[in-house]
């Protein structure tokens, strides 16, 4: 009777050793991977808002395409912060350039993707960014992966909450744009 037992827990041993561990490890790979997807691909489209001073839906729908390519859904949230070239009336002095002084005011993504959509197919709109406003992205996958699924199985680490795959990216427009 005790030979049996053992030999039963040796193959349920075996079983997971074989099976569960190398699944969980390449699981773990294919997370690393969309991570890297997502990283480099939030960075090169805040990189291109930053240099060209424009957002189109064109572009935005290529990041989103890009990303979902990972077989995940994301939420992406979008944050503009317009440099407002008029602050106040009550100004002291004449150089809105100063640190301290600048003023801006923030477009989320519904905003932005609002602004982008035009009731002409023909006619593409362009959100014009000028030298100095402030573009992010931030990108969290919103499905659970198989990793977490199996992480949450055997070890109980993860909640509803987390996400595995995350990116942010931001920086400051160095050129105008010009569109419509």
């Amino acid at each position: 009777m005790g030979d049996s037992l053992i030999t039963i827990v040796a193959i349920a041993l075996a079983a997971v050793l074989m099976f569960i561990f190398p699944l969980m490890t390449m699981s773990d790979r294919t997370d690393d991977v969309s991570q890297l997807t997502v990283d480099t691909a939030t960075t090169e489209f805040v990189d291109d808002i930053r240099t060209t001073g424009k957002i189109t839906l064109d572009k935005y729908g290529k990041f989103v395409e890009n990303i979902s390519s990972t077989g995940n859904s994301y939420d992406v949230e979008m944050e503009v912060k317009v440099l407002d070239e008029n602050p106040g009336k009550k100004t002291t002095q004449a150089v809105s350039t100063k640190i301290g002084e600048n003023v801006y005011y923030s477009m989320y993504t519904t905003q932005i993707l609002d602004s982008l959509k035009s009731d002409n197919s023909s006619q593409k709109k362009v959100l014009a960014l000028k030298e100095g406003d402030i573009v992010s992205v931030s990108v969290k996958n919103t499905n659970t992966t198989l990793s977490q699924q199996l992480k949450s199985f055997f070890y109980s680490v993860t909640g509803n909450d987390t996400y595995t795959i995350a990116a942010e990216h931001a920086g400051i427009v160095t050129a105008n744009g010009t569109g419509k």
